[in-house]
């Protein structure tokens, strides 16, 4: 698969794109800056370039800037992705003194993402961190929403290479608002217990 990971020069994007390289996809990173796209590629074994020709050309589009970045990048890259489908990885968080919270707005950012793109927006790998990515494939299962069926399968194909239990699908777009939730929990427990907390489903076939 071509993927193209927009913020792949953070933490998590990086990681990502180290293992979606790993499992033998061909991956682009993008970023504003094309020359510091081009230096960190080169540590993962993928290609670097600016955003917009990052975008270009590829299967899927994985938005995996910060939060607070995620909107506006699917907006000024909206021309460049036209129709290929956006794989959303980002969840608004709130930090307070009692512990970590979902954001405030009642839509997800996955949500919102769509309501800016042509393309179909598809929402998962809210239960990885980097930590755990770096070092290998993150232990645990994936879990994917949305609303197109052909985007759905690319994302979890995408996701179960990443993991190592499974991609499951787990329902349409407006459930990534749970998922996305999701992340609060996973970074309470990791900080409660010092640790890199994941998701595994249980009493599947």
């Amino acid at each position: 698969m071509k993927v193209a990971v927009v913020g792949g020069t953070g933490d998590f994007g990086l990681a990502l794109a180290q293992q979606l390289v790993a499992a033998g996809h061909d991956v682009v990173i993008g970023s504003r800056d094309a020359e510091r796209a081009a230096a960190k590629a080169g540590e993962v074994g993928a290609r670097g370039a600016g955003n917009e020709d990052a975008v270009r050309d590829v299967d899927l589009v994985v938005l995996a800037v910060k939060s607070d970045a995620a909107l506006p990048t699917a907006q000024s890259l909206a021309a460049a992705i036209v129709a290929t489908p956006v794989l959303s990885v980002a969840s608004e968080l709130r930090f307070t003194k009692q512990g970590v919270l979902p954001g405030d707005d009642a839509r997800s950012i996955a949500e919102r993402a769509q309501a800016l793109l042509r393309a179909p927006v598809v929402a998962g790998l809210h239960s990885l961190a980097a930590a755990s990515l770096a070092s290998g494939k993150a232990e645990g299962d994936a879990l994917v929403c949305g609303d197109d069926a052909d985007a759905k399968e690319l994302a979890l194909a995408l996701a179960g290479s990443v993991v190592t239990g499974r991609a499951l699908d787990a329902g349409p777009l407006a459930s990534a608002r749970a998922l996305e939730g999701m992340t609060a929990v996973i970074v309470n427990l990791n900080k409660r217990y010092r640790g890199h907390a994941g998701v595994q489903i249980t009493g599947l076939p």
